[in-house]
């Protein structure tokens, strides 16, 4: 997912709900029913199929129907490319900083490294 902004924007999306974090969250424990999943929100199953679904095609989750029951697995993939996103960052945003650092440093004459 290198580089796939397009990848990276629909996992963002699919995160950007507190319901869909709350099942991914959940999905990190290990795999559950969509019946499990579905119990501690407020609303009917269709709609929560909706919020199974934005995860599906974002890649987050996968899910496997064995009879009646659909069980959702997370992927770790996805969230791996979102971490690594979130590292290349938090690497950029922190050697500005300390190149900023530097700068007042020399600027105020201070010659000691942070």
């Amino acid at each position: 997912m290198e580089n796939n902004y397009a990848s990276l924007d629909t996992a963002f999306h699919a995160l950007a709900d507190p319901t869909r974090r709350a099942v991914v969250q959940r999905l990190g424990y290990g795999p559950a029913s969509v019946t499990d999943l579905a119990k501690p929100f407020d609303m009917a199953l269709p709609s929560f199929m909706k919020h199974i679904g934005v995860l599906e095609a974002s890649g987050l989750i996968t899910s496997i129907k064995v009879g009646r029951v659909r069980t959702c697995h997370l992927e770790t993939r996805t969230l791996d490319a979102v971490e690594k996103w979130f590292g290349e960052q938090r690497a950029l945003w922190e050697s500005r900083y300390q190149n900023l650092d530097t700068l007042l440093a020399q600027m105020t004459g201070d010659n000691h490294e942070t």
